[in-house]
């Protein structure tokens, strides 16, 4: 399935400039967050701001960007299925093909010598793994990158293909189940520690 938006969201920035702009010359059309979008926009690559998407700005200190329907819906929509079909065509929801999230730091965070407790929460990532969780379900039709070194491969088969692999995505999406679990794993072992004190 040819890979027509994508939605770029992540704390970690290393490459994903590059990526962007590999997507965008494969005729791929970017959303994206805050930061995310800066670094894109400056790069002179072209970007619709996650807020234009959902007609919500981002509210709460950033806690609140991406948990919406016009993001979620755009998603998790099983793209043979007719009612959902016919959903997004009358909620105006536009497809997202590709997610590409990392986390918010919370490990390093939490590593940070004297780090407060309401630090180490901030770091809590909340939109993040639902849009990870929310691609990777649906990776029968949404492709889902939550290691920047898979960017490369990505971008080469868009580039050729205008998509991934059904083999690859099955891949990327235990890749990203993996890497929730994990980061789950990592603030759950945080908070016992807390409540041990």
């Amino acid at each position: 399935m040819k890979i027509k938006r994508a939605l770029l969201s992540v704390s970690d920035k290393t490459g994903i400039v590059d990526f962007a702009r590999k997507l965008a010359a494969a005729g791929v059309e970017i959303v994206s967050t805050g930061g995310t979008m800066r670094a894109i926009k400056e790069a002179g690559i072209p970007v619709i701001y996650v807020s234009d998407v959902t007609g919500f700005p981002e509210i709460m200190d950033g806690r609140v960007k991406t948990l919406n329907p016009y993001i979620h819906g755009g998603i998790l929509a099983v793209r043979d299925n007719p009612g959902h079909q016919k959903a997004l065509a009358e909620h105006k929801i536009t497809p997202i093909d590709l997610v590409a999230v990392n986390l918010y730091p919370f490990r390093e965070t939490i590593a940070k010598p004297g780090v407060a407790l309401a630090e180490a929460i901030e770091n809590i990532d909340i939109g993040g793994p639902a849009m990870i969780r929310a691609a990777a379900k649906n990776f029968k039709f949404v492709t889902v990158v939550t290691n920047p070194a898979r960017y490369d491969d990505i971008a080469a088969a868009v580039l050729k293909d205008g998509c991934v692999s059904g083999m690859m995505r099955l891949a990327l999406a235990q890749e990203a189940f993996q890497h929730t679990a994990e980061y789950d794993d990592c603030i759950q072992k945080y908070l016992r520690e807390q409540s041990a004190k």
